[in-house]
């Protein structure tokens, strides 16, 4: 029932046993040089092997921050291929693989693809048997020589070493006047647009119309 004209609030009984629900924070300290421990144990566990795989270099979103560039979460099928990684195989070797993602340039495909023999050229594959190594394995001297990469002592366990992905935005200034631009580049987009949306049918129109025409023919 509502309570009408002016009436004294009623008891909810909120300050009952408050100290029993604050939540504090001292295990910060704590907690930092474990997360810290855990991650060198591991680091020392996965030795002499990357502590995360290789990620590919992808644009942020929208407007506001898409001249950056960051880490992705895995490369595309489109992008093993082009530089020769079965798709099966790159979990096995450090690369991370994304089957959902697409590319929407050459740019960035040609990037990753470069970012991928880059590390090709890198990679040291130990062999299972040292005795017997299969095609595809490196040498005693060359795994012998290896170091682990991606973790030096760092907090973060990204692999900053391994192929580091630079932010570097370059922006030029000037006025409006300065920049040439391309006439009417509004209407070129709207036309390669429209064609790229009317192919098939203007191609079934012009088959129909070849067909018409050798009918009338015979």
């Amino acid at each position: 029932m509502a309570i009408k004209h002016n009436q004294m609030l009623p008891s909810t009984h909120f300050r009952k046993d408050w100290q029993r629900r604050v939540r504090v924070h001292f295990d910060q300290p704590g907690k930092k040089k474990s997360r810290r421990n855990a991650r060198q144990e591991k680091a020392a566990k996965f030795a002499p092997r990357p502590v995360d795989r290789l990620r590919p270099v992808v644009r942020c979103p929208t407007v506001k921050y898409n001249r950056r560039v960051r880490a992705g979460r895995g490369f595309s099928l489109a992008e093993l291929k082009e530089a020769g990684i079965p798709r099966k195989l790159a979990p096995t070797i450090g690369i991370s693989v994304d089957p959902r993602r697409q590319n929407l340039s050459e740019e960035s495909l040609k990037a990753n693809v470069e970012r991928l023999k880059a590390y090709k050229e890198r990679l040291v594959v130990f062999p299972r048997k040292s005795k017997a190594p299969k095609a595809g394995d490196s040498t005693a001297e060359e795994a012998s020589a290896a170091k682990q990469a991606g973790y030096e002592g760092h907090v973060n366990m990204v692999n900053k070493n391994l192929l580091p992905i630079s932010n570097k935005v370059v922006v030029k200034e000037g006025k409006v006047s300065d920049f040439q631009s391309e006439e009417k580049a509004y209407r070129k987009l709207r036309d390669a647009r429209s064609e790229a949306r009317l192919v098939g049918k203007r191609e079934k129109r012009a088959k129909a119309k070849a067909d018409e025409a050798e009918s009338s023919k015979k």
